[in-house]
């Protein structure tokens, strides 16, 4: 067995990697939402922007980080060299369990319910359907309802791990080319929106009088930071990637600016075609999703148009969790801190291939077990807790390694990183005091990891 990786992707890869690990579907719907909780389509608008400057600040602390320590794993080495091997741990174990996995399986669930609005999937009989394995308060495990979406998104999960299983250059052609159609999709929305919608005022109130909160427009801010999630998922793939010192760090801060200047964008055209009220009503409607309802008022098949677009961002999307999150299971066997196989490449693929379809089979599980809805409720707070550690680790390591050579070092040293650490304490705090009980259940997954590490460390 091999224990080394091919180093083949190059500068155009790595940006469609970040790209396409945060365009998937939340651009598409998370618009109703934030209206309904903000009323004005300019403090919409404004949310967007905002979760895009406090994710290329922690894009650009991240870069200076990648372009140290270019190796397999990302993150998870990031933090072994900052704070050691017990925090690295945690956050492989948080990854597994949920930030990566159920990141995949939502995505994947959601590329199923796409195709279900188009071609409608098979279902079990009701009384099959509803049968209840367990329920926790207004969590219920019923692994047999929706079983015809549920099916077709654990088919995808097990394709697409069979094609990163064959090598990474399957999973980078797949990444650039769904990548360029999903970014093509959404400059052509944004033009259609633009000559076609009717709306005269983009910026626009709801009719009632609403006083905007920080309250108000911090959630707003939450549900926009879910469409940026995965935007550092590129340092995973450190030794795959060439002149990865430099590559990755341009592709983190180009990455991360073009995915938030198209939010911004395809948002402020969505405006065009429906005003605040719209999009507000739409929240109200079950099954609904904002862009394909604005897209019917403006072409006879925009709605079409916007679901097979979704399904082929879904589908890219899943891809990149399914092709770049391995390589910190790889990772953590290497050190001795995972299943002891993981730790091997395959002798003719040279892919993480035990890692891979370690991560499939959970996926699959929470596919199938629905749970990954509760799972990803918490996964901003869950992700943020590790997100703001990293930034730290830049001033961290300023200290710990001032020697090291620092291909790209963070504009605004050191007020970025220390911005997006406070702002990080900040949002973790928040989802503590807003919502108690996600964040509860967050903390003792990550927590359950420390038995494990003790366990596997004596080992």
């Amino acid at each position: 067995m091999s224990n080394s990786l091919k180093q083949q992707l190059g500068l155009f890869s790595a940006v469609m990697v970040v790209i396409s690990a945060m365009i998937g579907s939340g651009v598409f719907k998370k618009i109703s939402s934030m209206s309904s909780d903000l009323h004005h389509s300019g403090w919409v608008i404004a949310a967007w922007a905002a979760a895009g400057l406090v994710t290329l600040m922690g894009s650009l602390s991240n870069a200076e980080v990648a372009g140290m320590i270019a190796k397999p794993g990302g993150q998870y080495v990031y933090f072994r060299t900052m704070y050691g091997r017990l925090f690295a741990f945690l956050f492989g174990w948080a990854s597994f369990s949920v930030i990566q996995t159920a990141t995949a399986a939502s995505v994947a669930y959601v590329f199923a319910e796409s195709l279900n609005n188009i071609v409608h999937l098979p279902q079990l009989p009701a009384d099959i359907a509803e049968f209840t394995l367990f329920s926790i308060k207004d969590f219920h495990l019923q692994p047999m309802n929706n079983f015809g979406v549920k099916i077709v998104a654990c088919l995808l999960v097990l394709f697409l791990s069979a094609i990163n299983f064959r090598g990474i250059d399957y999973g980078e052609k797949i990444g650039n080319i769904l990548g360029a159609t999903v970014v093509l999709g959404i400059l052509f929305v944004i033009v259609l929106s633009f000559a076609l919608g009717d709306n005269p005022h983009v910026i626009s109130h709801s009719a009632e009088n609403h006083a905007i909160t920080f309250s108000m427009f911090f959630s707003a801010m939450l549900a926009a930071f879910w469409a940026y999630e995965g935007w550092n998922n590129v340092g995973l793939l450190g030794g795959e990637i060439k002149n990865p010192k430099k590559n990755i760090p341009i592709a983190l801060g180009l990455g991360t600016l073009i995915v938030m200047i198209l939010y911004v964008t395809v948002n402020t055209s969505f405006f065009k075609v429906g005003d605040i009220g719209f999009y507000t009503e739409i929240k109200q409607k079950s099954n609904a999703i904002a862009a394909v309802e604005a897209m019917n008022q403006v072409w006879l098949y925009g709605g079409l148009f916007i679901s097979v677009l979704i399904l082929v961002s879904t589908f890219n999307s899943t891809n990149n969790s399914l092709m770049t999150a391995p390589r910190i299971y790889y990772a953590m066997a290497n050190d001795g801190l995972f299943l002891k196989s993981a730790a091997t490449t395959h002798p003719r693929f040279l892919t993480p291939h035990k890692a891979i379809l370690y991560q499939m089979f959970w996926c699959m599980v929470l596919v199938i077990s629905g749970s990954f809805d509760m799972l990803t409720e918490m996964l901003v707070f869950v992700a943020f807790i590790f997100y703001g550690c990293g930034a730290f680790g830049v001033i961290v390591l300023r200290y710990k390694m001032p020697n090291a050579e620092r291909p790209f070092k963070v504009p605004l040293y050191p007020l970025i990183p220390a911005a997006f650490t406070l702002f990080s304490i900040f949002l973790v705090y928040y989802s503590i005091s807003s919502s108690p009980g996600n964040a509860q259940v967050g903390l003792i997954l990550v927590g359950l990891g420390l038995p494990v590490y003790y366990f596997m460390n004596k080992k």
